[in-house]
């Protein structure tokens, strides 16, 4: 246990998501108190907060609203020392169709986190940022200083929001710090992202239906991102700062997709589905992490394998393969 979190009170955005729900788990094992601000539905669904286990919910409060909504999240705020801002519209595929939705959620709604957080005085904002906004590597590995690229609605909409998070702290002196994940997966993420779509298909399929087989990008296993954003939450002198979180290993994604059918060991044939082609100029065709920022100045270092944690996504997976939907393009 991290003594920094206990008995801290923690706003996270985007808590039922992927990583949120992660985040907000590793928070609450640490003794913080939880404030998890999802967005609302009728159906009064926390997202994968649900799969939370039981024993952490005393220190957990779910807040329904929306990023749109500045009062809504001025009183989830209320309280907290930090924030962790991971709320966002993510699909880029979804951002091709709807880039106005894409834009006003990535792009306002941190504004109205950054307003939120000056009005309060928290004592820092952990803003979730995303390789997509490197775009195509013009040098590799990609260190923070690379020039950005909105090679798609979504990177764009993320450009902007880093931008005005980089402003609050120029303007106003802010404490906020950047995190950039490099392609994170683990257990509970969907079918949206690649690595859940291949085993999902591998489980249940004798084909693999895939986009471009030929891009190369660098997966970060969840639990090793999450510590990467405790350490941005905990470490002093580091405002203002950017930081990759990327192992500074790239894969194909044909070969990550060989190497996955292998350790299911189930013979598939891969293939390339058209549908799931980006438009040719926005295709990132490689991401690779420098990494040396993080490790040096956050003390963070990426712990888990490629093959352990694809092992143990795909056990969690085939536990949960009632969740998915084997084949369907999700996006």
């Amino acid at each position: 246990m991290n003594d920094f979190w206990k008995d801290r009170t923690i706003l996270v955005t985007g808590a039922g998501g992927f990583i949120g729900s992660q985040l907000v788990e590793a928070l609450l094992v640490n003794g913080a108190r939880v404030h998890a601000f999802v967005r609302y539905n009728s159906r009064g669904d926390p997202g994968l907060l649900r799969l939370l286990p039981s024993e952490l919910g005393e220190n957990l409060t779910v807040i329904a609203g929306n990023l749109s909504d500045r009062h809504a999240l001025h009183e989830a705020a209320q309280g907290c020392e930090l924030v962790f801002h991971l709320g966002a519209l993510i699909s880029i595929p979804y951002s091709y169709y709807h880039p106005a939705e894409v834009a006003e959620t990535n792009f306002m709604g941190t504004l109205n986190v950054l307003m939120v957080c000056r009005e309060l005085g928290v004592s820092r904002l952990v803003h979730t940022s995303t390789s997509e906004v490197y775009g195509t590597a013009r040098r590799a590995p990609i260190d923070e200083g690379h020039p950005l690229q909105g090679q798609s609605p979504y990177s764009a909409s993320k450009i902007g929001a880093d931008k005005l998070v980089e402003s609050f702290y120029f303007a106003y002196n802010l404490p906020v710090v950047t995190v950039r994940p490099f392609n994170t997966f683990g257990p509970r993420q969907s079918a949206r992202a690649v690595i859940p779509t291949i085993i999902t298909q591998a489980l249940a399929n004798s084909t693999i239906h895939l986009g471009n087989l030929d891009t190369t990008r660098d997966f970060t296993y969840v639990s090793d991102t999450v510590h990467g954003f405790m350490c941005a939450g905990e470490t002093d002198g580091v405002e203002g700062g950017v930081f990759n979180l990327g192992t500074g290993l790239e894969i194909r994604i044909g070969d990550i997709a060989e190497r996955i059918a292998g350790l299911i060991d189930h013979p598939v044939r891969i293939e390339v589905d058209q549908e799931r082609l980006r438009p040719e100029k926005s295709e990132v065709l490689r991401l690779i992490s420098d990494n040396r920022l993080a490790r040096e100045k956050l003390g963070w270092v990426p712990q888990v394998s490629l093959d352990v944690g694809l092992e143990r996504t795909i056990d969690w997976i085939r536990d949960h393969l009632d969740l998915y939907h084997p084949g369907r393009y999700e996006f």
